[in-house]
């Protein structure tokens, strides 16, 4: 069913909040009695308080998880009973979606027409396609000398630890959890504490589900207190985190000082997306770039916001970019025509607009470069597009996460290599081209775990997502994420 504006305005005004934590299947409170006022960033009302925890908090949920996975009853089930109850908790999900959608879109600022058909149908799907690659895993009997056997089996970690991003809290946590659980391990979730909701209705929904007490276990509040504990307890076997490049250094030395927890790091990007002149169809790289900038706010880790356009096209690029720029205009995120919502609060606006004005003061602004005030709040930027800044400016080297993007001309092929692969960063990159040589011999030599030809920022359930330099290690989707929730383990077994 298609609904309005005015129906979104009244299921929000029925939403139900809750901030406590899940912990051993049931909601409890913070031991500290402390909240943090949650504000809706579209409109500066407080929509709920969420519990602030502690590292004692922590300590609860982490043996509430040693425990449900010491009692073999996730652990050591059949692969058919955990199939079955993912399967059961992706129904659960697409039966509640618009709760799901309702809650991302007022914590954080997003469209709910983008959380109520993709964030959450998408996570409901991955739930179910980590089920059913449950019974799809092989165990390997390898050549042994004669009278012996061997057998190598992939085994659960134990208790995984799981830091998600704000900006796509459900995807995200679903990005982790999904294979974490399929793989048979108990997981402890910290939540943005600026967008909480969805994980603690989704750990509820998993008891719901038929998965044990305690397997699924969320703790909130600040990542300074909560995540650090997380990070450096001795009974967490592994931590899987979205989030920046900074936070993800120190999540290293956590990780080191404790136990030496395994880590999966999805941590920062640059993106960029080199535009050659023998590009089939301009305008669609046009279109296309103007999603890879702006949509969901420009709050995207592997936003193609470097924009590079061979100097022939350049001018035509930037003409059709700034038309089609103008389909991303911010608005009420319930109103199902806006083109993009809030970011996800007024301090993240202003840092974001920090950084345009210092562009605008050392380069052009060919596009946007307002800041409207919408349902009084200052929350929301319009796109905006730059050129004339040199390649060590700000906008190129700093991951702004907001709808601000760079536009600069290249004359070859290796100066635009050169380009895209002049920063920290290796998560994603784009090339449009016509020329299926030049497609293979550039996307070989961009650094980036996902490289886009003729799209932007292209994934899918069965393709690895990660980054390479100081976008992090480890990879989501596809049936390599349950490589980071599992290991192998030898039995060889001797007969004579």
């Amino acid at each position: 069913m298609t609904r309005s504006h005015a129906d979104w305005i009244a299921a929000a005004g029925a939403l139900a909040f809750d901030g406590r934590p899940v912990i051993g299947g049931e909601r409890v409170a913070a031991r500290s009695g402390e909240t943090i006022a949650k504000v809706n960033p579209a409109t500066g009302a407080v929509i709920s308080h969420i519990h602030s925890c502690d590292e004692g908090d922590v300590d609860r949920a982490v043996a509430a998880a040693r425990a449900a996975y010491e009692s073999g009853a996730w652990s050591r089930a059949g692969a058919g009973f955990r199939r079955e109850r993912l399967i059961e908790l992706a129904r659960l999900i697409e039966a509640r979606s618009d709760e799901f959608a309702l809650y991302d879109s007022l914590d954080m600022g997003k469209p709910v027409r983008e959380s109520s058909t993709i964030d959450a149908p998408g996570s409901a799907a991955l739930y179910r396609f980590y089920g059913e690659a449950i019974e799809k895993q092989e165990d390997l009997i390898p050549v042994t000398p004669p009278g012996s056997t061997a057998l190598v089996t992939r085994e659960p970690l134990g208790v995984v630890g799981v830091i998600v991003a704000w900006n796509y809290p459900l995807e995200i946590a679903t990005w982790k959890l999904a294979p974490a659980l399929a793989a048979g391990n108990a997981v402890v979730v910290k939540p943005p504490v600026e967008a909480s909701h969805s994980t603690l209705l989704l750990a509820e929904l998993a008891v719901e589900a038929g998965i044990p007490a305690g397997i699924v276990n969320v703790v909130t509040g600040r990542g300074s207190v909560v995540g650090k504990a997380l990070a450096s307890h001795p009974d967490v076997d592994m931590l899987a985190f979205t989030g920046s490049t900074e936070v993800a250094k120190q999540l290293q030395q956590y990780a080191g000082q404790s136990n030496m927890k395994r880590l999966a790091l999805e941590a920062g990007g640059k993106s960029s997306n080199l535009i050659f002149a023998d590009c089939d169809d301009l305008a669609v790289a046009a279109e296309k770039a103007a999603f890879g900038s702006f949509y969901n706010q420009g709050e995207v880790c592997s936003a193609n916001s470097r924009i590079f356009v061979e100097r022939s096209v350049y001018d035509e690029f930037v003409r059709l970019y700034r038309e089609a720029a103008r389909a991303y205009a911010p608005g009420d995120p319930l109103d199902p025509g806006s083109g993009i919502g809030a970011l996800v609060s007024e301090a993240h606006a202003d840092t974001v607009w920090a950084t345009i004005e210092n562009a605008r003061r050392d380069g052009t602004i060919v596009a946007g470069g307002t800041r409207p005030s919408i349902n009084g709040s200052r929350a929301f930027i319009e796109p905006t597009i730059v050129t004339d800044v040199p390649i060590d400016h700000e906008v190129h080297t700093r991951e702004i996460f907001g709808p601000v993007a760079v536009v600069t001309p290249f004359d070859t092929e290796e100066e635009a290599i050169g380009y895209a692969n002049g920063t920290p960063y290796g998560l994603a990159a784009s090339l449009w081209t016509g020329s299926l040589a030049r497609a293979h011999r550039v996307s070989e030599r961009l650094v980036a775990g996902t490289v886009s030809v003729n799209t932007v920022d292209a994934l899918g359930f069965t393709t690895p997502f990660g980054g390479f330099k100081q976008s992090g290690f480890g990879r989501d989707l596809s049936v390599h994420a349950l490589e980071n929730y599992s290991d192998y383990k030898t039995t060889w077994m001797q007969w004579g």
